[in-house]
């Protein structure tokens, strides 16, 4: 158990859907800063994490705290301590961008100047000033999901929890929401992302979740989960293709091509020399070698493999 000023703390989380069991015993605590990766398949359980810390689903038993708040006890603070960019592009057809984030800041009883003064500032960060008397029903779709951060970061949440915010979207749009999400962390907020997009995560995130069936397949830095991977990648370049190899070598070709071979070699069995020793027996010149770092994708893929 982490401490107590924890942003997010997860305890003994459980949640069926009928016959689906959603969430088994959740155990995760995110501290105060950090930018955590929540990631898993399809199904794996995050969008019912996220919905039961957001307060849109009860848990049937278990506990969620955002900033030491029950999200059910206490839940007006926990709240107020909380964004959600959801995944989904949902926004009201009959108002302007301007209304909509008005509308959004008195739930949370945000009124006067200052707060004016901070849309204002979202806008103009979220590169939507020019369209801030807009209808909603002309945005873009990139657009929209400006608007969407913009609105969850109205009430200014310690915690913001990014679903999936660049699916769908350009790459410019892209760059520049992870352009103001590392603005959002270094300001002090405690960032927590989902992502299909791998490569995000590692770049983004300290420390990183994995869910598979409704449990934490892992939860580790992400140097740690780096380390785990079970295989490695080792490029050959030879002189030339020569023929078959032996059955044994041939069955670790990740790849083949005029001057190139690429092996999946399984870490602690596999030895780099024994590879190397067997193509020269078997004819060929090796010209250079190389290996490849393990990625958070390949780490992925060993931890939820058989996945629904």
């Amino acid at each position: 158990m982490r401490a107590a000023s924890d942003a997010i703390t997860v305890t003994g989380l459980h949640k069926h859907f009928g016959r689906v069991y959603a969430l088994r015993g959740i155990d995760v605590q995110v501290g105060q800063g950090e930018f955590f990766g929540l990631l898993g398949p399809n199904g794996a359980g995050k969008s019912t994490l996220i919905n039961i810390l957001a307060g849109l689903t009860h848990a049937d038993s278990g506990q969620a705290r955002i900033c030491g708040h029950d999200v059910v006890s206490d839940y007006r603070a926990a709240r107020r301590a909380l964004g959600v960019v959801p995944q989904e592009i949902v926004f009201d057809p009959f108002f302007s961008v301007r209304e909509v984030l008005a509308i959004q800041a008195g739930y949370f009883g945000m009124k006067g100047e200052e707060n004016r003064r901070w849309r204002e500032e979202l806008l103009e960060t979220l590169m939507l000033a020019d369209k801030g008397d807009a209808n909603m029903r002309s945005l873009s779709g990139g657009m929209k999901r400006r608007v969407l951060i913009a609105q969850a970061l109205v009430h200014k949440p310690r915690v913001v929890i990014l679903d999936e915010p660049t699916a769908g979207v350009d790459v410019e749009l892209r760059t520049s929401l992870w352009t103001f999400a590392r603005r959002l962390h270094a300001e002090g907020h405690t960032i927590v992302l989902t992502t299909h997009y791998l490569e995000e995560a590692e770049l983004l995130c300290n420390r990183i979740a994995i869910m598979k069936d409704g449990c934490i397949a892992a939860l580790d830095t992400k140097e740690a989960l780096l380390r785990r991977a079970l295989r490695k990648t080792l490029c050959v370049t030879v002189e030339e293709v020569v023929g078959d190899l032996p059955e044994a070598l041939a069955a670790k070709v990740r790849r083949r091509e005029a001057h190139s071979l690429e092996f999946s070699l399984q870490k602690g069995s596999d030895s780099i020399p024994a590879v190397l020793e067997a193509l020269r027996t078997a004819g060929y010149t090796v010209v250079d070698i190389a290996t490849d770092q393990a990625d958070l994708e390949q780490v992925f893929l060993e931890l939820t493999r058989g996945a629904a």
